[in-house]
């Protein structure tokens, strides 16, 4: 980024005419600085992503020159400085970015979501490589990185590029952990993570699958071999709900149930299907039952098994993602909401019979914010069941670990991730349920403390405090622009072929407008304001200019009058 900063000027300033009227009065003492602020996007991202700097790498691309190929390239390789699975965050990311986008004040966030997903299927299509760190060794400490999901394969990239011999070990045939095994490929295609996974392991990184950490080796094993060990195992437990009858053929758990059908197993669910829970899983396994439970050839809306999500709250405070919601809907599915499940009735076969429901109401707030869901007593009704999934919550499987000491149902770390175990960080879902865009960034932390720690240094610390508001952002001065839509299946098309992508994201025409959606919050865009107000040329253009960089600022004939910062749209100027 071209980042100009001018200290005050410490020469005494003298009054001199303004050329355009304005008396000594007037005249003040404040100068413009030029100051980068860390914008809304960035600052809510998770993973630390230069948000900003790769939509405004594509929005003025000819502004600093580049060709259209030069700045989507561009625009991906700012993009993969902290996260390296680009295409994937665009498909399943919730982008809490979009909800602190300062234009929503205006006409709507940007679609930063869509523009990243554009970005990755770009480097895919080019087969962009990622590359190591001019000045990343190589060094000789070997790291392990167990487990392969988001967390891990970010450890492992980031140590990769900066020169260590990384070797991921998994469970798994396959790897991209939570990604593969518990997000439905009609989400997320299986070539899209392949791709993606396997530029990481192009940058030296060695991955062996098949293999299991307290089974076929022990974690003290490879603290022994290794100078470093990062766990990232993910939460492939799913929990049940201790209700009556539900040890038995017939009931899963969401996790469970999402690694079989993922896996290809196949999996006979009956025609009355239900799932029990609010979240992602929760909707992302009333679907995949909906689809395995008939004919694809055949199946529609009308046709294959009865799926009914039951959730214990209401819709306002259900934790799912709203689209996938309202998909969920549109496919047949049904929610009964303030219901909960209270006992499973099996046959003399043992199989279910049917399955007793509670009725709730809701009380109080409970920790979460949410009013708590109470029983309504009395108020129990029957429905028919052949299978349960619930979809409930999930923890890490320690036993694939051996012996080691967790707070609860997690591992406790330092803000690094570095555990109480020496030698040993940790991220992901062995530290809390969260999104993939919090177990990359985390896994990038790691892999940062890793190298300090192995170099014998301090971590660089991730650029925080307040983001710039609208506060500072002339609303008034950017033209009001429609916000892209992702084009998506319909619940007809989407259910004739299952199994295909159903979000087919938004075209490059889309994308490149979208990106010229974006304010530039806290960094200039070369809009030329200051120039053209300024009657002292106090700005002076430059002639190659930079992403972030079109002016220099001499104070020596600045005259206070004081135009400058009110004309910045974007916030960058200071008058200090």
């Amino acid at each position: 980024m071209g980042l100009l900063k001018k200290k005050k000027d410490a020469t005494p300033f003298k009054a001199r005419s303004t050329g355009g009227g304005g008396s000594p009065s007037e005249i003040s003492s404040l100068r413009p600085q030029a100051v980068e602020k860390l914008p809304p996007c960035t600052g809510h991202c998770p993973s630390g992503n230069d948000i900003r700097g790769w939509l405004t790498t594509i929005a003025q691309r000819e502004k600093i020159g580049l060709s259209l190929e030069e700045a989507c390239d561009a625009a991906w390789y700012t993009e993969v400085e902290t996260n390296p699975f680009p295409s994937v965050m665009g498909r399943v990311c919730p982008h809490p970015c979009e909800a602190k986008c300062n234009r929503n004040e205006k006409d709507g966030a940007v679609d930063i979501n869509s523009v990243e997903r554009f970005i990755g299927d770009w480097a895919i299509e080019r087969k962009l490589a990622l590359r190591p760190l001019e000045n990343g060794g190589p060094h000789e400490e070997k790291v392990a990185v167990v487990g392969s999901g988001p967390s891990g394969m970010s450890c492992a990239y980031q140590l990769a590029r900066r020169g260590y011999k990384v070797t991921v070990f998994e469970s798994f045939e396959k790897p991209g952990g939570m990604l593969r095994y518990g997000i439905p490929q009609y989400r997320l295609p299986r070539d899209i993570i392949d791709a993606e996974i396997q530029r990481i392991l192009d940058l030296g990184v060695e991955l062996k699958t098949g293999v299991t950490i307290g089974k076929d080796t022990t974690l003290e094993n490879l603290k022994k071999d290794y100078a470093a060990v990062f766990v990232g195992i993910g939460a492939h437990k799913g929990k049940t709900m201790g209700l009556p009858g539900e040890e038995g053929p017939g009931v899963f758990t969401g996790t469970e149930f999402l690694n079989k059908a993922n896996s290809g197993e196949t999996l006979d669910l009956g025609d009355k299907v239900v799932i029990v829970g609010g979240g992602d899983t929760a909707i992302d396994a009333a679907r995949v039952s909906l689809r395995l439970s008939s004919d694809a050839a055949s199946m529609s809306r009308r046709m294959g098994a009865e799926v009914t999500i039951l959730y214990r709250r209401t819709r306002a405070e259900m934790p799912a993602i709203e689209r996938e919601i309202e998909e969920a809907l549109e496919e047949g599915i049904k929610i009964e909401f303030l219901a909960a499940p209270a006992r499973i009735e099996r046959g003399d076969d043992g199989k279910i019979a049917k399955l007793s429901v509670q009725r709730m109401e809701l009380g109080e707030p409970d920790d979460s914010g949410r009013r708590r869901p109470v029983p309504i007593e009395g108020d129990v009704y029957d429905m028919e069941a052949d299978s349960v999934i619930m979809a409930v919550s999930q923890a890490p499987d320690w036993s694939t670990l051996g012996a080691i000491e967790t707070k609860g149902s997690w591992l406790d770390v330092d803000e690094w991730g570095r555990t109480a175990i020496e030698g040993v960080w940790s991220g992901g879902d062995t530290l809390a349920l969260g999104l993939a865009t919090i177990s990359i960034g985390q896994g990038r932390k790691a892999a940062e403390s890793i190298h300090a720690t192995l170099r014998g240094e301090e971590p660089r610390r991730w650029k925080t405090g307040p983001t710039i508001g609208t506060d500072r952002i002339k609303l008034d001065y950017y033209d009001e622009k429609p916000r892209a839509e992702r084009k998506v299946l319909s619940a007809e098309e989407r259910l004739a072929k299952p199994m295909d992508e159903v979000d087919l994201g938004i075209t490059q025409e889309a994308a490149l407008e979208e990106a010229t959606r974006c304010f530039s919050c806290g960094n200039c865009f070369g809009c030329e304001r200051c120039w053209m107000y300024c009657q002292t040329n106090v700005f002076k253009k430059i002639q190659q200019p930079t992403q972030g960089h079109y002016y220099k600022i001499d104070l020596s004939t600045c005259d206070g009058c004081k135009k400058c910062g009110p004309e910045c749209p974007c916030g960058f100027l200071d008058l200090v």
